[in-house]
C-alpha cells in the first residue's frame, strides 16, 4: 500500500537507488580493508570515549552517501551521524519530512579491528516511521533490505525470517529458549547504579539459571554482542536472534533495521520496563528515544498469536531488565 504521499512506484525507485547506494558504499569500505591488510595504516579519533571513535573512512563514506542522496532527491532531508557528531546539539532533529538516515559505518570498533562485523546502514524515514532500510555487510557480502509492499529480504533473494513454513511462534516460556542480543555500548563511566551496572544486571538476570536472582533469571540460550546495533536488528529481522534490548543508540543506529524487522513482522518496543509489566500497554517505538527492545518475527501457536507471543515476550523481558537513562532534547 502506499506509504504517505508516495506511490507503490516511487517507494520501489528509492527502494532500488538505496541498495545501489548501499553496495557501492560497503564497495568504499572494503577497499579501505584491503589497504589496511596490504600494510595501511588506520588512523581514528576519539568522540565522547575511547570506544566511541571516527575513521576518515567514516567521514569518506557519508561525504560519498550525502552526494549521491542530493543530487538525487534534493527535496529530502539528509542526517548522518558524522555531520551530527560535529554540531553542538544532541536534538533530535527528524521532522514530518521525507528524511534519510545514515551510518556510513555501522561497528567502527570492529571495523578498525578487522571484525567482519560492520556494515553501512541507510534508512528512509517519513512521518518519523523507518520505512526503507538498506544494511549492507561488506565483508560478509550480506545485504539486508525492506520496502512496504515488497518485504524483507537477504540479499534479495531469502525473505526474512529465514525460517518462513511455517514462522516459529515465540518459545512458551521466553526468555527461555531465545537467543538474547544485548551491546555494552559506549557509556563506560563506573557510576554505581549508573547504566552500565544497570545493564550488567539486566544481562545477569536474563542469563541466570530459572528461578535464581528472586525469579528474575531467564536461562536464555545465548547472549550475543556483535558490537553493531545495526546488525543486531538485522539478525533478528532473520529471526537468528529472538530479542534484542538496548539503549544508548542513535537513530542512525537504528533506522534501516526498523524499517527492516518491522517489514518482516518484528516488534519494537521502549526497552524500559514500566511501572506494571503485566497490564501496561505496549507503544510503539519512539524512534528518536534511544531505548530499543526488538522481537524477532513470530508465527501463530495452537494458543496465540504471533503478536501474542511477541508481546507475552515482551512482557517477560520488562520484568528481567533494569531501567536506562539516556534522555535527549527534542525526542
Amino acid at each position: 500500500m502506499p506509504v504517505s504521499n508516495f506511490t507503490q512506484d516511487e517507494l520501489d525507485e528509492i527502494y532500488a537507488f538505496a541498495v545501489d547506494l548501499g553496495r557501492k558504499a560497503g564497495d568504499m569500505l572494503m577497499e579501505r580493508v584491503e589497504q589496511r591488510i596490504s600494510g595501511g595504516e588506520q588512523k581514528f579519533e576519539e568522540k565522547d570515549s575511547s570506544v566511541d571513535i571516527v575513521t576518515q573512512t567514516d567521514e569518506d563514506v557519508e561525504v560519498f552517501i550525502r552526494s549521491a542522496i542530493q543530487s538525487k532527491y534534493p527535496e529530502h532531508k539528509f542526517l548522518g551521524e558524522e555531520t551530527y557528531a560535529k554540531g553542538q546539539s544532541r536534538d533530535y532533529l527528524i521532522t514530518e519530512q521525507p528524511t534519510w538516515c545514515i551510518d556510513p559505518l555501522d561497528g567502527t570498533v570492529n571495523y578498525t579491528h578487522i571484525f567482519p562485523m560492520f556494515c553501512v546502514s541507510i534508512g528512509f524515514i517519513v512521518q518519523h516511521r523507518p520505512i526503507i532500510g538498506v544494511i549492507y555487510a561488506p565483508f560478509q557480502d550480506q545485504l539486508f533490505s525492506a520496502c512496504p509492499g515488497r518485504g524483507a529480504w537477504l540479499n534479495e533473494k531469502r525473505q526474512l525470517p529465514l525460517i518462513r513454513n511455517p514462522i516459529p511462534p515465540m518459545p512458551a516460556n521466553a526468555p527461555s529458549q531465545c537467543i538474547f542480543s544485548c551491546e555494552w555500548g559506549k557509556d563506560r563511566r563506573d557510576i554505581p547504579d549508573g547504566n552500565m551496572h544497570r545493564k550488567i544486571e539486566s544481562f545477569m538476570n536474563m542469563a541466570a539459571e530459572l528461578g535464581s536472582r528472586d525469579g528474575k533469571g531467564g536461562m536464555v540460550h545465548g547472549m550475543r554482542s556483535l558490537g553493531s546495533a545495526t546488525l543486531d536488528l538485522a539478525y533478528t529481522a532473520m529471526g537468528s536472534f529472538d530479542i534484542w534490548w538496548e539503549g544508548g543508540c542513535w537513530e542512525w543506529d537504528v533506522a534501516a533495521g526498523i524499517a527492516i524487522l518491522l517489514e518482516a513482522g518484528g516488534l519494537v518496543t521502549t526497552a524500559n520496563p514500566p511501572e506494571n509489566p503485566d497490564t501496561a500497554p505496549i507503544q510503539d517505538l519512539s524512534l528518536g528515544s534511544r531505548l530499543y527492545l526488538a522481537v524477532r518475527p513470530a508465527g501463530p501457536s495452537e494458543t496465540e498469536t504471533g503478536r501474542e507471543s511477541q508481546e507475552r515476550t515482551v512482557r517477560e523481558v520488562w520484568r528481567r531488565v533494569r531501567h536506562l537513562s539516556y534522555n535527549r532534547p527534542g525526542a
